[in-house]
């Protein structure tokens, strides 16, 4: 029987659902020896800002029961960098490239979408509006997380959508007490896709020394152990809006994938583990593709959003 694994978030066709997460992957050409980058869905490239930031002191990241705990600090050369070099790196990949990127104030968001907008080999922007591991500039001088201001994120969306045609999805963060809230101020800004979720705010101690493991103190927290968290957001975005949502949060294996996608996920991105093993995210496009054929599932958006309650 065929099976058809084609989706569709905005304006980007992806031959199968599953994507590799920013920060996980580098920027695709990294990973060209170890996997077939080309049977993946998309990949998303590390965040990208305005200018170059040197990230945060080591150590900044840490293996943790069931996950990992990072505190990079969006660390990267800049967008003229990424543009000028890098882009080069990716014109032998045939799958779709989704640029993420990241501003320190709301109006760099916009200054970096318009520097990509000419960038052919760009399918689509991510706006990284969540890291934990980086300041972010409010009003009064103080700082906080755009993902956790409903008015911030609708305004980064609305800006960067007055400057490119390309396909927009946002990314959001765990550490908000709505997260659907989140999701529907990110679609009135007019956001294609919403990706979630981004890593949780969290630490470790090492109790020899009674200091945090982490120079930065807190860190992100990925992996396996954020599985039901991220689900559980998963499906109240699902309920919430219309527009297509690329779940990740804990994804090891093709029944993780299947579960993000019966709760509502249109695609999933593949994150921390691809440290563990590189070419997890081929076993998981093929183990989709069985579950479907065991199902006698003809199309993925069948499984969309087919849980049971």
């Amino acid at each position: 029987m065929g099976i058809d694994l084609k989706v569709k978030i905005g304006k980007i066709e992806l031959e199968n659902p599953v994507m590799v997460a920013s920060g996980t992957f580098g920027y695709g050409r990294e990973f060209e020896e170890l996997v077939d980058v080309d049977k993946l869905g998309a990949i998303v490239t590390k965040t990208i800002t305005l200018n170059p930031r040197h990230g945060n002191p080591p150590p900044r990241i840490i293996e943790t029961p069931s996950g990992m705990l990072n505190a990079i600090g969006i660390q990267n050369d800049g967008v003229d960098d990424f543009i000028g070099y890098k882009v080069s790196y990716l014109k032998n990949i045939k799958v779709p490239i989704i640029a993420s990127i990241a501003g320190e104030r709301i109006s760099e968001y916009a200054e970096v979408a318009k520097k990509l907008d000419g960038v052919d080999k760009v399918a689509g922007i991510e706006l990284n509006v969540s890291c934990p591991n980086m300041e972010w500039e409010v009003s009064g001088g103080k700082y906080r997380i755009f993902a956790q201001d409903a008015e911030a994120i609708k305004k980064i969306v609305s800006s960067v959508k007055a400057v490119t045609t390309k396909t927009i999805i946002t990314k959001l963060s765990p550490n908000v007490t709505d997260i659907s809230e989140m999701a529907r101020a990110a679609v009135e800004g007019g956001s294609d896709a919403v990706s979630l979720v981004n890593t949780f705010l969290g630490m470790a101690v090492d109790t020899k020394t009674k200091k945090p493991k982490i120079a930065n103190v807190t860190g992100g927290l990925s992996g396996p152990c954020i599985k039901p968290l991220a689900l559980r957001m998963v499906w109240e975005v699902y309920k919430a809006i219309k527009v297509p949502i690329i779940g990740m949060g804990g994804i090891a294996n093709a029944n993780d994938a299947i579960e993000f996608m019966l709760c509502g996920a249109s695609a999933v991105a593949v994150g921390t583990t691809n440290f563990v093993d590189p070419q997890s995210s081929m076993y998981i496009i093929e183990g989709i593709a069985r579950y479907m054929s065991d199902n006698k599932i003809k199309s993925i958006k069948e499984v969309v959003g087919g849980l049971k309650v």
